[in-house]
């Protein structure tokens, strides 16, 4: 049986939808102050998703378009294609260590999501030091951590992710566009695929995906994977089925 306390756990139910315009969310958050590996991993598999000290998991009523996923990572074969941004990037340089706060991520987080706002619409503003550490710093405990992917000793990406020994949580990714040529995006996890083929590291979990949305359809290229077929209370076992098209 799961039973993870959280220091406040809540609903925010009918509000706006982030991916669907004329959909309404609720969604379950947890703000839990210290979370061991052991229980982050658990809700993990649940179809939770970590930023900072604060879980969420959608719990929508009148819709189930998001579903999480995992790459299969012992069956993934690197396409031709891939080999491509693999190669694009030999001479980008990869450190995996706790996450951190510099000037320089927060300039290139800030610039990412103008560029995003443009492209994709997003809703953008500039973050502040301390919302940053909120997000991407706090609750990391030993599992979060951060991947810097530097070239000609400038940071031109960053990849947040939480490490554990039955599978990878990408969090997050943000990197520089007047890089675009590198795929970097593409690349984050092509190298987090390798990480996790190098240590035996079953999956890699990508969090939710919207089949054929602008936004979020780009993860079916990451087959094979499986998604999460149920919505598991704390007390109910996860059941992932493998993905075909």
């Amino acid at each position: 049986m799961l039973n993870i306390n959280a220091d406040m756990e809540f609903v925010e139910d009918r509000k706006q939808c982030s991916y669907f315009d004329n959909k309404l969310s609720d969604t379950r958050y947890k703000i839990q102050h210290d979370c061991n590996a052991n229980d982050a991993y658990r809700l993990l598999e649940r179809g939770w998703r970590r930023f900072g000290k604060m879980s969420f998991v959608p719990e929508c009523v009148d819709c189930n378009e998001c579903m999480s996923i995992r790459i299969d990572v012992k069956n993934y074969k690197f396409s031709k294609s891939d080999k491509r941004v693999l190669a694009k990037n030999k001479d980008t340089d990869v450190y995996v260590q706790e996450p951190s706060l510099s000037l320089e991520h927060i300039d290139l987080y800030n610039r990412y999501h103008k560029h995003m706002e443009a492209k994709k619409q997003w809703k953008s503003s500039d973050i502040s030091p301390e919302d940053y550490h909120a997000s991407y710093v706090d609750g990391a405990k030993d599992y979060g951590k951060e991947i810097l992917y530097i070239r000609n000793d400038k940071l031109i990406a960053v990849a947040l992710s939480d490490f554990f020994s039955t599978g990878i949580s990408s969090i997050y990714c943000y990197y520089d566009h007047d890089y675009k040529d590198l795929s970097l995006g593409r690349y984050s996890i092509l190298a987090q695929i390798s990480i996790a083929k190098n240590h035996n590291i079953p999956y890699i979990y990508l969090g939710y995906w919207i089949k054929d949305h602008f936004s979020m359809g780009y993860k079916e290229a990451y087959e094979p994977f499986e998604y999460l077929i149920n919505r598991p209370t704390q007390e109910d076992a996860p059941i992932w089925r493998m993905y075909g098209r």
